[in-house]
């Protein structure tokens, strides 16, 4: 295994795709940094969307105002983000949705993941000699697509909480893939820096000018393609990407890849998004919920937030590098657990009941020093665990997420992925696919144990995605959140709520706060004034520290006593919209 950590520390430099020297490198960043913005939030009486891109956002409340439910909002939101923020989610990629019902307060969590092809085995990213691929070549493999998942997860919750037809959904981002919309600065530098885009003919012609430049920021740049795609998903819905013309050309782009995958029409044709109950635990005062695995971030987000309470209560305010190292070290315990048991559940037990005990929990939070980092936290043994190893996988990539509320108080958070920024950098009708197989574990095993997150046929590779609830103590719900980021979105999430629930920050104000925590490994701190004297104490603490950009993308909206409130994370586009 000294050969695969070898590769994961080359893999995590601050330059992805460069091999150059472990010492050098930071964690990766699932996409690179553009700066920071100033946002505003935005009060609403009736409803609110905040996407990651203002048109987006705008698509959403346009629905709402046609008298559309929270999960038609979330469906034209997701078909606008697939066209203007390309990078970062579409049709090609995967999605989880989690959805309140006010009239009966129930929450329903809808798995689109990706899935393995049938034909893939736990051997997927090693060459002949049982050695690993190297990063760049797996994560532009036609090895690390998976099946796509976001639409059929859309279709499968619309038809049980949608008013509108499907048919109508698709028209906001049908007329702007028409007219075309205005290459932001984010979009332009991230096609800057990509240097495998550029490979693929389609997206070379579309995204680039005929010099090889990318589209420069304020063109104008529509997209037929998509305009077209679209026309077939709002007529045959997700079928459109399972069978027939444009589900060949999946099928095609990925086995002429030079390191082609094993997916099949049948491949596509047998997924299915799947219905999970969400899982849900106390926090203080609040009732929190979020997403079951296969993603890890409904549980690990759970459990950073009860190894808090369990620790005694530091107020960021006053004491930041207190709080910092709280928090940090409640994410060491919380992330090695992730990493040794949380997988798809269909092929792995996954022992919650036991992650979530209060006399597990209890036994875990009382390894914390508060003078002194633990460095590095071993996984627990909750009850019901099975023999498992901790894993070597690749870093995980590009995200988005959007948070709606429509007017009679239903709520979808929504996070979605194609993996590493531009996916698998094949533009395929308009959209991109995804890489998302690149989150399973490199090895089926280690040291004669099973990996649970190794790789197999029709298996859903683990997520670190936390789309998120709030409950008060009354039922009503109170937050709606998630961000995206690859692993760093379980800190994310976390430190947005305890900056809300337990430091007493205003939305905004949480959102503007710099970003810090562990994956049970360096501890990592937003670069920035504002990290630099937490930097310094931590440091004094015993934390390895290691700074870099920390990109969330939290979009949340809260619950006021005249309406909602809407904030928008400073570090990427999105903007609140609401009436």
């Amino acid at each position: 295994m000294i050969a695969a950590r070898a590769f994961l520390e080359r893999a995590a430099c601050g330059l992805p795709f460069l091999f150059v020297a472990a010492a050098a490198c930071a964690q990766a960043e699932p996409e690179i940094a553009t700066g920071r913005t100033a946002r505003e939030p935005l009060a609403a009486k009736r409803h609110m969307v905040v996407a990651a891109h203002p048109a987006a956002s705008r698509a959403g409340v346009e629905i709402l105002r046609r008298g559309g439910s929270a999960m038609d909002a979330a469906v034209a939101v997701q078909l606008v983000l697939g066209l203007v923020e390309p990078q970062s989610s579409g049709i090609g990629g995967g999605t989880f949705i989690l959805h309140y019902e006010a009239a009966t307060g129930r929450v329903r969590a809808y798995d689109g993941r990706e899935t393995a092809p049938a034909a893939v085995d736990g051997k997927l990213f090693l060459d002949e000699a049982g050695k690993p691929v190297g990063f760049a070549a797996a994560v532009t493999s036609g090895r690390a697509v998976g099946v796509p998942g976001t639409l059929p997860a859309l279709e499968l919750a619309h038809r049980a909480h949608g008013r509108l037809p499907w048919r109508d959904l698709a028209a906001p981002a049908i007329r702007l893939a028409r007219a075309g919309f205005d290459v932001t600065p984010r979009l332009h530098a991230q096609l800057a820096w990509d240097r495998f885009l550029p490979k693929d003919p389609a997206a070379a012609a579309h995204f680039y000018r005929a010099d090889a430049t990318p589209q420069p920021v304020g063109t104008r740049l529509a997209d037929a393609a998509y305009a077209e795609t679209l026309e077939r998903v709002a007529a045959d819905g997700a079928a459109a990407l399972q069978r027939g013309a444009i589900a060949a050309d999946i099928v095609r782009a990925v086995r002429a890849n030079r390191l082609p995958g094993a997916m099949t029409a049948d491949d596509l044709a047998a997924y299915r998004a799947v219905e999970r109950e969400p899982v849900c635990a106390a926090f203080r005062a609040w009732r929190v919920c979020g997403m079951p695995p296969p993603s890890s971030g409904g549980v690990a987000v759970l459990q950073m937030l009860a190894l808090l309470e369990r620790l005694p209560q530091t107020d960021y305010r006053a004491a930041p590098v207190a709080a910092a190292h709280a928090f940090s070290e409640a994410g060491r315990l919380a992330y090695a657990d992730r990493d040794r048991f949380v997988a798809d559940p269909d092929f792995v037990a996954v022992p919650l009941p036991g992650l979530l005990d209060p006399a597990y929990l209890d036994a875990r939070a009382a390894l914390v020093r508060l003078d002194r980092s633990m460095g590095h936290a071993a996984a627990g043994t909750p009850r019901g665990a099975p023999p498992a190893a901790a894993p070597a996988q690749l870093p995980e990539g590009g995200t988005s997420h959007f948070s709606i509320v429509d007017a009679e108080g239903n709520a979808v958070a929504v996070t979605s992925s194609i993996e590493q920024q531009f996916g698998n950098r094949t533009r395929i009708r308009g959209f991109l696919l995804n890489n998302q197989l690149t989150d399973f574990a490199l090895y089926p095993e280690r040291d004669g144990m099973p990996i649970a997150n190794r790789a197999a046929g029709g298996k859903r590779p683990r997520s670190s995605m936390a789309p998120t609830f709030v409950f008060d103590a009354d039922g009503r719900l109170v937050l709606v959140a998630g961000s995206p980021g690859g692993q760093m979105i379980i800190n994310f999430v976390a430190r947005t709520l305890v900056a809300i629930l337990e430091w007493g920050y205003a939305p905004q104000e949480a959102l503007d706060l710099p970003n810090f925590g562990s994956r049970n490994g360096p501890t990592e701190v937003e670069r920035g004034e504002a990290g630099d004297a937490l930097a310094r104490g931590l440091a004094a603490l015993g934390h390895e520290v290691r700074r870099g950009e920390l990109t969330s993308g939290v979009h949340l909206i809260m619950r006021t006593p005249g309406g909602w409130l809407g904030a928008a994370d400073p570090r990427r586009e999105g903007l609140p919209v609401g009436d």
